[in-house]
Parts: C-alpha cells; sequence; structure tokens
C-alpha cells in the first residue's frame, strides 16, 4: 500500500490552524514582527474620478521563509482581501506573479520564495468627489519555511487624494517591474482532456519561441496531481503536456505556462480531444535569451513588411500625396531628397513608437484597448476631420500658409520640418489599417517585455516610411522622379482630391459614432472652420495678413466642435452591435453567447470590426456580406456573431488579446467540437463559403 502524501498535507494545514495562536504568539515573541510582512502601497498617491489606481502588496519573506500563489498547491494557503472601501470604489481580482515550485517529501507547493508582489486594481465612479480617500483591508496569508507554518494577517490602510481631472498624476516607477513579473495573456484558446486518469493539455505557441524549462501552474484546485511530473511534446504550433490527472468535471480551466525566469503566460482551456503527439521537449531546448530574440526578430519582421504595405491602403493614400508633392518639388536633388525622407522617417517612426507606448502604459494601468485606441474617440476623430479639411483646401489653393500658424501648416512647410510632420501625419492616420503580417506583429507586443515591444511598434513605422527611404538613397529610382515645372500646380491641386475623400469618409465615421443630430452640429463647426479659411485666402489675395486672427478663430471653432460632441451615454447609445436587415444578419457578440452556441454544437462565425477599420469594412464588402456566403451559412446552420469595437469595448478587447490580436480585425470559425480557425485578414467569398463546405 502506498501512502497517499494529500492526507498528510491534509493533516499539515489543519494543524497549522489549530496551533496558530500559539505558533505566532512564539513567533512574534521573539522578533515582534511577521515573517513574510506585507507592505500597502499605491501607484499613486492620487486620483481622478472615473479612473483606476493599482494598490501593490508588497510582500518581503525573511530568509527561509515563503508566501504562496493563489492556488498554493498540495499544500498552504493563498492571500485574502477583506476591503473597506468608501462608495464609489470597488476592487478589482488580485493579481499574481509567476510563481516558484517547492516539492516537500512529495507535497508540491506553489510558493515565492523571494520578494514579490501582487496587485489590485481599485475603480473609481464618476461620483467620487475630490477629498481624502481612506483604503482599509485587512488580509490573510500563510507564512513558511520547510519545517513550520504560520498564519499571519494584518490590516493595512493607506489615504488617497482624489484630485480634479486637469491635476498632474505622478506614478511609481517601481510598478513596472511588479507588472513585468506577472503572467501576460496568451493570444489563442487551449484545450484539454482527461482520459484514463492522464490530463493532457493543448497550448497553441509558434514553433520558433524556445522554452526555458516549462511548467503549467494550473488555477483550478482537484484537476491535476500536483507533485507528479509534467511532460511536453512540441507539435508544430502547439505545444502538448501530459501529467496525471486527479479528477474531472470542469468543462474550462485557466492557468500559467511558465516559460522562464519572471515569465509566464496566462491562458483558459475549454475541454476537446487532445493526443500527446509531437516530439518530447528537453528541459535544454532553450534559453530564455532565445526565446525572446527569436520571437522579437520574427515579429521585427512582420512589422516591417506590414508598414511598407500600409502605404498600399487607402486611409494612408492621400497622406502620402503629401510626401509625393515634396519629392516633385525636390526634383532628383539627392541632398534635398534624403533630407526630408530621413525627416520623414523620424516623423513616422516617433509617432508609431509613441502611441504604441501610450498603447502599452494604458494596458500597464488596466484598460482594455487596443491599435488605433485613439479612433475610438470623436474628439480625435473631430480633430483629425478639420485638419484633413484644411489640408484640401490648401491644396485646392484656397490659401496660402505662410502666416498661419497652426496645425496642418506644419505637415505642408517645405523642407525637413515640413516632411517630418508629414509623416507624422502619416503614422497616425495610418492606425485604423491592418495589413497583412501586421496582426501577429503586433500581437506579439502582448507578450514581449516593453522596450522590445516598442522596438516593434518602431518597426512598424520603418515598414511605412521605407519607400521614401529607397527613392533617397537608391539613385536609379531617384533618377527617375520627375523636374519641377508649370505642372506641379496642376499636380497640387488633383491632390487635394484625396483628401476631401478622406474628409468625407471621417464625416461618415463620426455620425457612426455620436449619431446623426450630433453630427449635423459638428458640421456646422466644420463649415465655420471652411468659412474661417476662405476668409483668410480672401485677405491673401488683397495683399493683406490675418494670421494671428485666424489662428485664434480656428482654434476657437474646432474647440467650440469638441465641446458640442455629446457624452459618453448618448454616444454608447449609437453603438450598433448587430444589423438583422444585413445580407448576413449576426448577434452582438459575447463569451456567454459564443459559449451557449458552442454548447449546442452549433457552428459559429465570429467576427471584430471597427468603422474606423478600412480593411474591417473592405472584407465586408468583398466577402462577408455577400448573398453567396449569407446562402452558405444558412444551409449550414452557421450563427454569426458580430464584435463592434467602433467604440471602447473593454470585453472585446481582452478576447482580443486572448487571441493573440493587438487591434481589428479577426476573424473566427468554430465548427462543433472542434478549436476555432483563425482566418486570414484578408477575406473572399471562397474562403467562406468553402470553409463551411469543408466542416460540413
Amino acid at each position: 500500500m502506498t501512502f497517499d502524501f494529500r492526507i498528510l498535507a491534509i493533516i499539515l494545514a489543519f494543524t497549522a490552524v489549530v496551533f496558530a495562536p500559539t505558533a505566532e504568539a512564539q513567533v512574534r515573541m521573539g522578533n515582534g514582527e511577521l515573517n513574510v510582512p506585507a507592505t500597502m502601497v499605491a501607484e499613486s498617491q492620487r486620483v481622478k474620478p472615473g479612473q483606476n489606481v493599482t494598490i501593490a502588496f508588497v510582500m518581503e519573506p525573511k530568509p527561509t521563509w515563503h508566501g504562496y500563489w493563489e492556488n498554493p498547491g498540495d499544500a498552504g494557503i493563498g492571500m485574502s482581501f477583506d476591503w473597506t472601501l468608501p462608495a464609489g470604489v470597488t476592487a478589482g481580482k488580485a493579481q499574481f506573479q509567476v510563481p516558484d515550485r517547492l516539492l516537500i517529501s512529495g507535497i508540491m507547493n506553489y510558493v515565492y520564495k523571494g520578494d514579490y508582489a501582487v496587485l489590485v486594481n481599485l475603480t473609481l465612479s464618476d461620483r467620487v468627489q475630490p477629498g481624502p480617500l481612506p483604503i482599509s483591508v485587512k488580509s490573510e496569508w500563510l507564512s513558511c519555511t520547510d519545517e513550520i507554518c504560520v498564519p499571519e494577517q494584518d490590516e493595512m490602510s493607506i489615504t488617497l487624494q482624489v484630485v480634479g481631472r486637469d491635476a498632474e498624476i505622478v506614478l511609481d516607477k517601481r510598478f513596472d517591474g511588479f507588472r513585468a513579473a506577472l503572467p501576460r495573456p496568451l493570444g489563442s484558446e487551449a484545450s484539454f482532456a482527461i482520459t484514463d486518469d492522464l490530463f493532457r493539455l493543448s497550448i497553441p505557441l509558434p514553433a520558433g519561441v524556445a522554452l526555458d524549462t516549462p511548467y503549467f501552474f494550473i488555477h483550478n484546485d482537484g484537476i491535476v496531481d500536483y507533485a507528479a511530473p509534467q511532460k511536453f511534446s512540441r507539435d508544430g504550433d502547439r505545444l502538448i503536456l501530459e501529467t496525471q490527472a486527479r479528477g474531472d468535471g470542469l468543462d474550462m480551466i485557466s492557468g500559467v505556462l511558465k516559460i522562464g525566469d519572471d515569465m509566464g503566460l496566462s491562458f483558459t482551456a475549454t475541454r476537446g480531444e487532445v493526443a500527446m503527439t509531437g516530439v518530447p521537449l528537453r528541459a535544454e531546448d532553450g534559453p530564455k535569451d532565445q526565446n525572446l530574440a527569436s520571437l522579437l526578430f520574427l515579429a521585427l519582421g512582420g512589422a516591417i513588411v506590414g508598414g511598407l504595405l500600409l502605404n498600399l491602403m487607402p486611409c494612408v493614400f492621400p497622406i502620402l500625396s503629401l510626401k509625393a508633392i515634396s519629392l516633385a518639388k525636390a526634383g532628383g536633388n539627392e541632398a534635398v531628397v534624403r533630407r526630408d525622407a530621413l525627416a520623414y522617417t523620424a516623423g513616422v517612426v516617433l509617432v508609431a513608437t509613441s502611441l504604441g507606448a501610450i498603447l502599452l502604459g494604458l494596458r500597464a494601468s488596466g484598460a482594455a484597448v487596443g491599435w488605433a485606441f485613439q479612433l475610438q474617440d470623436p474628439r480625435i476623430i473631430f480633430v483629425l476631420l478639420a485638419l484633413v479639411t484644411a489640408i484640401g483646401f490648401n491644396l485646392a489653393g484656397m490659401f496660402e500658409l505662410p502666416n498661419v500658424n497652426f496645425g496642418n501648416k506644419l505637415a505642408q512647410k517645405d523642407g525637413a520640418a515640413g516632411s517630418f510632420w508629414t509623416g507624422a501625419l502619416a503614422a497616425f492616420v495610418a492606425t485604423p489599417c491592418t495589413g497583412p503580417f501586421m496582426a501577429a506583429a503586433l500581437g506579439a507586443t502582448i507578450i514581449l517585455p516593453p522596450v522590445a515591444a516598442l522596438v516593434i511598434f518602431a518597426g512598424l513605422g520603418v515598414g511605412l516610411a521605407l519607400p521614401f527611404l529607397l527613392i533617397a538613397f537608391v539613385p536609379a529610382i531617384r533618377s527617375r522622379l520627375p523636374k519641377p515645372g508649370p505642372w506641379l500646380d496642376g499636380f497640387r491641386k488633383a491632390m487635394a482630391v484625396p483628401m476631401f475623400l478622406t474628409s468625407i469618409g471621417l464625416i461618415w465615421l463620426l455620425g457612426r459614432q455620436i449619431g446623426t443630430d450630433a453630427l449635423g452640429l459638428s458640421l456646422i463647426f466644420l463649415l465655420l472652420v471652411a468659412l474661417i479659411l476662405w476668409w483668410f485666402g480672401g485677405a491673401q489675395m488683397k495683399g493683406s495678413s490675418r494670421g494671428a486672427l485666424t489662428s485664434a478663430a480656428m482654434v476657437a471653432a474646432i474647440l467650440g466642435g469638441i465641446i458640442a460632441l455629446p457624452g459618453e451615454a448618448a454616444m454608447d447609445s449609437q453603438k450598433l452591435a448587430g444589423n438583422s436587415a444585413a445580407t448576413l444578419p449576426s448577434e452582438p457578440f459575447s463569451e456567454a453567447r459564443l459559449s451557449e452556441l458552442r454548447a449546442s454544437d452549433q457552428p459559429v462565425f465570429a467576427y471584430f470590426t471597427a468603422d474606423w477599420c478600412i480593411t474591417c469594412k473592405a472584407n465586408e464588402a468583398a466577402a462577408i456580406q455577400r448573398t453567396e456566403t449569407a446562402d452558405a451559412f444558412a444551409a449550414a446552420q452557421v450563427a454569426v456573431l458580430m464584435g463592434d469595437w467602433t467604440r471602447p469595448d473593454p470585453a472585446i478587447s481582452q478576447f482580443l488579446e486572448k487571441h493573440g490580436r493587438a487591434g481589428v480585425p479577426l476573424y473566427l470559425y468554430y465548427a462543433p467540437g472542434q478549436e476555432p480557425v483563425i482566418l486570414p485578414q484578408i477575406l473572399t467569398v471562397a474562403t467562406l463559403t468553402e470553409l463551411v463546405g469543408k466542416a460540413a
């Protein structure tokens, strides 16, 4: 008969609780303090209504002592929190860093052997008033050595200050390190199976990602034998785990795959068919540095190629017309062309990297956002609309810019400064477009460390600027540039057409977000912008200067348009989650509805779109909203779920991250009882109809 170590674990845990007062008294009499002391700190002492603030419990175990992960394993107790919060403040789920293993006499513990931090996001409602904000919590945890365990607790409090929306917020830089040790969301959903007392888990992971002694920490208790060995094998782009099962009964589990020191990937897994296939993985199959280097190299290459292909997208072409005018003016002048190309590249790379940095910062603060997040804000769209309209009128010859000091002058100036701001504008308006290679590259920024992720965003900018760098530094291409001449004025006026087409597209997008009534009011302010420019151009023709007055009037008109925009509640009411009158009707996407359809063995096509995503709209017109597709889906009884990301939606943002996407589009097909198929970003009718035919 073999001894069941689970019985010993229960006895030890019971003994720790029964003798807790005596043990705690003995330890405290000896040193007067906790063995794993906790310090409660806030990322910022000042917080604004309607925003989040992250609280960290910094745990500093004494030598030989350790604390426990949220699932402690065979023995131990995770950390608990009993909050006392003011009205309007809510606490989120605790976020634990990637743990270590501790095996003692056949009992597996999931622990922290050194200093660690547990993070909790506090959310303030808009109703919280400025002033002191007292936060209190009673927390309990278990502290252990290899020989003794002591339940410990502490009552901690901190007083934050609620400030106005315009107040400056200073963040504690230590939180960057705390978050770096948190597991990162894995792109796609895994699957698991339990047969013949064996637990198998299939994890989607690119074959090029090397691993440093992988280990799976499961959140759900009673499913696997914690102390049993974990065997891994590689099967293409999947990592297969096999270990001893302990129980059954769940259709979904979650956990963390540790891939290196303080590095892990969190994911969920649903029940399915999993076979132990592939090549067995050895512990020495790759160090962490090689893992990161391989992923960074592949993602950087995808970002550069994806940025290059963005030049073919309709959302970028109008801005490229400005650069084309600059090249036409320069003719074949080598020095001028090279100077302008480098300045243009600097503007593109700076804005692409800055947008990436803001995106990473928002994610780190707990916000669920993705690529092109800025175009989910109608205020930014209105400013961009005014800017593009002004540039269009300038190209058409309504006015000239030497004496006007507002935004679009920057993109129209001659020389390096004009090229820089043209590049900046090109990068800003390129974000709605998503082309081939971009999805995987931007999705990798979810997993990579922040510095490596910024390199990916910079690579996207380099790819976008690459054609002009080639023109500048390849003489054979540069020699074909036309010489300046009278034709240039006509060319410039022709380039106003794509600018005005862009304005029309932005007007349509703004209307989709704020509704037709509010759009009418916004267009009044846009008309005011046009009248101011017309008035200024008339003065120029008479030889007078109204630059300062025009600048002030323009600022007032744009600010008026921003103020006239409706509030969040009114805009949310305009969001169209589904359209029953469409050629291919759909339901609003939700994970609950997806699970319900899959449980009923119904095939599901889920697609994620946004009104500002040109690629999304092109796919809908060319492939999704087509009679052939609708007929094929109806014949196969395919349910269609549509996720509308035009306005911010944290649930959709989190779902996109789970599938390795930083933005839209994303197309998924769920055949009954099978894992989802991620479809290409450029769809055709044949792609969809053949997929349904194969499934049938």
